[in-house]
């Protein structure tokens, strides 16, 4: 099951590396500007939950991303251990940049599998991701 996982993610993720190298930025860094993007500023520990990436290696990529101006952080003036980290209009801009080659690569997928199949495929994942297979 694993390996299959891998080959299906390898099927989607294809279309969008090639898409996203047109702008040398990396499907990680991706990720964190589409969370950005859909929940705002947000706490840089549920920033690395929802673009699932280790919260170190989140750090590095934000440091780079604050360099190339694609986001910004601030320490949270209620909590000062926390950064909340906020998507710029230069993030913005990439992602309205690739927004209709992205639409359009999902719309590829959602036409050769079907969208009855792709539901049922995100509701199965969704249900296998909240298993905790850690408990005997």
């Amino acid at each position: 099951m694993p390996i299959a996982l891998l080959r299906a993610r390898e099927t989607v993720m294809g279309p969008i590396r090639e898409m996203l190298s047109q702008s040398d930025i990396n499907e990680q860094k991706w990720r964190v500007l589409r969370v950005l993007e859909e929940r705002g500023p947000t706490e840089l520990t549920q920033v690395a939950k929802d673009a699932c990436l280790l919260l170190p290696s989140l750090t590095r990529i934000i440091r780079a991303m604050e360099d190339e101006e694609l986001a910004t952080r601030a320490t949270d003036p209620d909590d000062r251990r926390k950064s909340i980290t906020t998507i710029t209009e230069a993030g913005r801009a990439l992602i309205v940049a690739h927004m209709a080659e992205s639409n359009a690569i999902f719309a590829r997928l959602e036409r050769d599998f079907g969208h009855d199949k792709l539901e049922q495929l995100l509701d199965l994942l969704d249900e296998l991701q909240r298993l905790d297979l850690y408990k005997p």
